[in-house]
């Protein structure tokens, strides 16, 4: 067992589903806190007000020293398994071509596609843990990883092979989704209804029938993929048992977050350009808004509408959206960071994205995110005193010791 003592602050939101409106600002704020882990890795018990909890004198000991202590934080956007990298795109941008320009180009997804179709499994393996590794450095847990890479049978299975094996053999939890509906590949250029038909045929059952995946994810945007052509992808993967997501409105607001609320959609990610519409189809159906702040600094686009989105009450969650081109970044504590200067947000709204939301929205709420007896001991000492530090200090790593599983990392 494991005893954690002079918390000076213990701050976590409470309970297993994402929390919205006014409640995604109500965290529980416990002083002079201890926490009791026991053998399996769970919490057994918490305390405050210098009790502590019932247990032997030999217990292995953490003096937090009167730090603050936090659920540990899950990012639930990356696309983490992936070859090469894109740096000598950055000129590009920055002569002004865009996004699309540069896809439609032979660049952006698709030149990561060729490398990352050319890596071994062995090979992305080894590169996707050294990435776990330095996310678990900034506070991260639990992290989500997207397929999308490949776009052919045989390298979306070995993208989710790769995640399967980084979940079994790395500390975090890390959570599948089959995301073969990244871009068209060179394959079927200027067939996208080919495309779809081909991974609803030749992809989705495998990956359903090896359980490669929690979910299944679909880009919709201009020249890419449409609403109808989504719906009909993320209608066949929930009939195989696969739940929605979607990234929605990164460049153009063209039906992405209307069709996630219209077919139930876990989360809607990106969110960028989302309209009125959008969000008031999402506050009607529960489904979490994903938001990638970085993503946004990074290219130099606008920033979602979170106040608007919390105000209309959708449960927010923020993510790294970590991948070669758009945001080579997996510090969650930048996107806490922009959460805070650019979104917004309170801490307290924040502290909830990053752990209890971004938990729900990769089916996650029910054994991480918070800090209660019976969850899975997953939380950070900080070096820092209470959720505002957090959100104020930029580009310093305040994460002191990281607690997974009842395990411990120390990151300094």
């Amino acid at each position: 067992m494991l005893l954690i003592k002079n918390i000076g602050m213990l701050a976590t939101p409470i309970g297993s589903t994402a929390r919205c409106g006014t409640a995604q600002r109500e965290i529980t704020q416990l002083y002079n806190a201890s926490i009791l882990i026991d053998d399996d890795g769970n919490i057994a018990s918490v305390t405050a007000n210098g009790e502590l909890p019932h247990c032997s004198n030999d217990i292995q000991t953490i003096d937090a020293k009167g730090l603050l202590v936090t659920p540990g934080l899950v990012d639930a956007h990356t696309h983490l398994v992936f070859g090469g990298w894109r740096n000598h795109e950055v000129p590009l941008k920055i002569s002004g071509a865009s996004y699309l320009e540069i896809l439609n180009a032979g660049g952006g997804i698709l030149n990561t596609l060729n490398h990352t179709r050319e890596a071994s499994e062995d090979e992305l393996f080894d590169r996707s843990a050294a990435f776990i590794n330095e996310m678990l450095g900034f506070g991260v847990t639990t992290v989500e990883a997207k397929s999308g890479y490949g776009l052919n049978l045989e390298t979306e299975l070995k993208q989710l092979r790769v995640i399967r094996r980084l979940n079994r053999n790395t500390p975090l939890d890390v959570i599948p989704t089959f995301m073969g509906a990244h871009a068209i590949p060179t394959e079927f250029s200027g067939d996208a209804n080919g495309y779809i038909n081909y991974l609803i045929d030749e992809l989705l059952p495998v990956v359903a029938k090896e359980k490669l995946a929690d979910f299944c994810d679909v880009f919709i945007e201009d020249t890419i993929f449409d609403a109808a052509q989504a719906k009909k992808l993320l209608l066949a993967a929930q009939n195989l048992g696969l739940p929605s997501k979607v990234h929605a409105d990164e460049i153009n607001a063209i039906g992405g977050s209307e069709l996630a609320a219209e077919i139930g959609a876990v989360s809607a990610e990106h969110l960028l350009a989302t309209e009125d519409s959008g969000i008031a189809a999402m506050a009607k159906s529960g489904t979490i808004a994903c938001l990638l702040p970085c993503t946004s600094l990074y290219l130099d686009k606008p920033f979602a509408r979170a106040r608007d989105m919390i105000s209309a009450g959708i449960p927010v969650a923020i993510a790294t959206d970590f991948n070669p081109g758009s945001c080579p970044s997996l510090n969650l504590q930048l996107a806490i960071n922009m959460g805070y200067i650019r979104y917004r947000l309170y801490p307290e709204e924040i502290l909830t994205a990053v752990t209890l939301n971004a938990a729900c929205a990769i089916g996650m709420g029910e054994k991480v995110g918070t800090i209660e007896p019976g969850k899975q001991a997953d939380m950070v000492i900080w070096n820092a005193h209470d959720p505002s530090m957090l959100c104020y200090r930029m580009g310093s790593n305040q994460a002191n010791i990281v607690i997974k599983k009842g395990k411990i990392y120390e990151t300094r």
